[in-house]
């Protein structure tokens, strides 16, 4: 409400002072989607509420899967339905490969080198090579796996520990963590916060900070011509967030380049590629990865974990099997490791189920087309922002029998995956825009929740035996529970 009340202060005020009454275009191109009709100065924008993710689903209900939204001066396509997402990702993927730049994201001149903001070009084209390459392909990963490994035993410690003075333990910051730790150890062989302790060191606050800001609606955004003034900040705060992270970077950089021969990670690929090929990567596109890479890495992981967790504590059958199954490949009390995944079925359907109905990032990295499309015999603008509602396809009655409820068991008969090749379940996207950083989560996320599941027994509190959890959604950057899981373990042995 607040946003919306700025949002209609400044632009009334706006009109009045250029003696405008609209500032959308003249002569409405022919054959939009259908959507519904913006008023003036705000278009849309009082349709979205707290909860775009759903209100969109809801408006795609009454327009269709392909439908076209003003907000404030930007044209929106909001794409609603597996087929239709199969037609932007897949069968016109270039045309719909660009990104839509928030204006928080151009702080530092982030989006200038980041491999996620990039155009598809020659640049982008040798920075996902080298992510494919040198950190995500099954050779690295493999390389780095007693790393993630140490990490999850320090995370059942922290929940041991936890037990032990009778405390609760907050999930999404305890995964949190886990994954930034985790990442760090990859990329520098060093944590980077403390995985026994709530207050972290300055990075972990760094990274939730950025997170946090990055988050949040921004009237820039939608009304491009407010960009200089920033009005409410957050670009401003995220050049001072960013700043700090390069600096941390630079002297972990700068550390590095005198000690090169100890250390085989990350840092040093990065550093080595850069040597070769200084046309292509740059310190400046290092530290711009990074930052990438600890964004995207942390607080997906942890929302997910903490939705997968939330789930199996109301499904008490699924709690059950996961176990079973847990206890007979795994043995009862034991860490999960990555090599125990393709043993474990069951848990990679609770994953499937949990990422279906939960999609880290709801709309997924918003895209942009740079050329007049046509999609279905509709006309897209130049310029239109393009949303991908995951969440609403995730949830698609016509195409999920009990599509709202948690039932793992609907991905055992089936062969649907998310690796981008069924739009039905496109949680890390498709195409050419295919999160990189998907065969890491593949790996982290399984061995995170079978260990946790395997070595306690969760409660709500020290004396429930029966969990009553709300489902409530905080909409940001991800897609978290508005209100943590906080539950008490009890070690198996």
């Amino acid at each position: 409400m607040e946003f919306m009340l700025i949002a209609l202060g400044l632009f009334l005020t706006y009109a009045l002072t250029r003696a405008t009454l609209s500032i959308f275009q003249v002569g409405k191109p022919k054959n939009l989607p259908p959507g519904p009709t913006p008023l003036p100065i705000i278009g849309n924008l009082h349709l979205l509420g707290d909860q775009p993710h759903q209100s969109l689903a809801k408006l795609a209900a009454i327009h269709g899967p392909i439908m076209f939204l003003k907000l404030g001066r930007i044209s929106v396509l909001v794409i609603s339905s597996a087929a239709a997402a199969k037609e932007v990702l897949q069968k016109q993927d270039l045309a719909f490969s660009s990104r839509h730049i928030p204006d928080a994201l151009t702080a530092h001149n982030h989006s200038t080198y980041s491999v996620v903001w990039l155009p598809v070009a020659t640049q982008w084209r040798s920075l996902r090579k080298f992510l494919n390459t040198n950190i995500f392909s099954s050779s690295s990963l493999d390389a780095n796996q007693h790393l993630r490994s140490l990490k999850v035993q320090e995370l059942v410690a922290y929940c041991r520990k936890a037990s032990h003075s009778g405390d609760s333990v907050n999930i999404s910051r305890a995964a949190f963590r886990t994954s930034l730790n985790l990442l760090s150890n990859t990329f520098f062989s060093k944590d980077l916060t403390d995985p026994y302790e709530d207050s972290g060191k300055e990075f972990k606050e760094l990274v939730g900070n950025m997170m946090e800001e990055a988050g949040k609606p921004n009237l820039v955004d939608f009304f491009p011509v407010l960009k200089k003034i920033d009005p409410q900040g957050i670009r401003r705060r995220l050049t001072l967030y960013f700043g700090k992270a390069f600096e941390i970077f630079e002297e972990l950089i700068e550390e590095r380049l005198g000690n090169r021969s100890k250390q085989d990670d990350v840092l040093n690929e990065c550093l080595k590629f850069s040597e070769e090929n200084p046309d292509q990567m740059n310190p400046t596109h290092i530290k711009s990865l990074l930052l990438d890479l600890f964004a995207a890495g942390t607080d997906t992981t942890s929302s997910s974990l903490e939705w997968a967790m939330t789930e199996i504590l109301c499904n008490p059958y699924t709690m059950t099997k996961a176990k079973e199954e847990l206890e007979e490949f795994i043995g009862k009390g034991k860490m999960v490791e990555e090599s125990d995944i393709l043993r474990l079925p069951y848990l990679g359907c609770i994953l499937k189920e949990t990422l279906r109905i939960h999609p880290p990032v709801p709309f997924l990295i918003p895209r942009k087309t740079q050329t007049e499309v046509k999609l279905n015999n509709y006309i897209v603008p130049k310029g239109t922002q393009v949303l991908v509602n995951a969440w609403a396809i995730g949830r698609d009655s016509t195409l999920w029998e009990d599509s709202l409820k948690f039932k793992p068991e609907r991905f055992l008969t089936s062969s649907l995956d998310v690796r981008g090749h069924d739009f039905e379940l496109v949680p890390f996207g498709a195409g050419r825009r295919i999160c990189p950083g998907m065969p890491l989560a593949s790996r982290v996320l399984p061995v995170m929740l079978g260990s946790l599941l395997n070595n306690f027994n969760w409660k709500l509190d020290s004396g429930s035996e029966h969990i009553e959890l709300d489902m409530n959604e905080k909409f940001g950057i991800t897609l978290q529970k508005a209100n943590p899981l906080c539950v008490f373990p009890i070690p198996i042995n």
